[in-house]
């Protein structure tokens, strides 16, 4: 496997420029989805929002289920000038038989729109390289036109649409991707 940088090992926090992106254990799920920070902690004034909740609530099950799936689980994406966490990021399960994964991600109102969002995708997506992942999927609302321009602002391509969401895939480097196959 390939390192990413700012990481020395799979459970270690991704750095990127502006931003750490810690995977988050499920003890610390149990705090946000209990509204209470631990020692040492901290949090920005919206966190946790209901998308942090449902995402914590969401890796509990799964550690209930399964075990805990670090690092294919949630971060918890926090600014590098002052610790807090503004948003969250993650898989939605392990990568299945031919190395696809699902992710979400969700800032906090306030920290919208300064390119948080578009970073912490790019990390998340390298360092799903990095492991093997061959296929990355992700969906946003229809209405949800930022999160579409994020997705695409980081390589991700459209993919299909229904009445509600559009979907969007991105391909390991060097890997041809199902919109891809068939096309000369």
């Amino acid at each position: 496997m390939t390192d990413v940088p700012g990481t020395t090992d799979a459970l270690a926090d991704l750095h990127t420029e502006r931003l750490v992106l810690h995977p988050m254990s499920p003890q610390e799920a149990e705090r946000i989805v209990a509204g209470t920070p631990g020692e040492g902690e901290l949090w920005g004034a919206e966190y946790p929002d209901s998308m942090d909740v449902k995402g914590a609530e969401d890796l509990l099950k799964a550690c209930a289920a399964d075990g805990d799936p670090r690092p294919f689980g949630n971060y918890e994406i926090r600014r590098r000038s002052d610790g807090r966490a503004i948003g969250g990021i993650g898989f939605n399960r392990l990568p299945d038989e031919e190395g696809t994964v699902t992710l979400g991600y969700a800032l906090n109102a306030s920290v919208r729109g300064q390119g948080y969002a578009s970073e912490a995708l790019r990390a998340l997506l390298a360092f799903a390289w990095s492991r093997g992942v061959t296929l990355v999927k992700a969906d946003a609302d229809l209405d949800n036109l930022a999160s579409q321009r994020v997705m695409t602002a980081v390589g991700m391509r459209v993919v299909g649409e229904d009445h509600r969401v559009r979907y969007f895939e991105a391909t390991a480097p060097g890997r041809l991707g199902s919109a891809q196959l068939g096309s000369s």
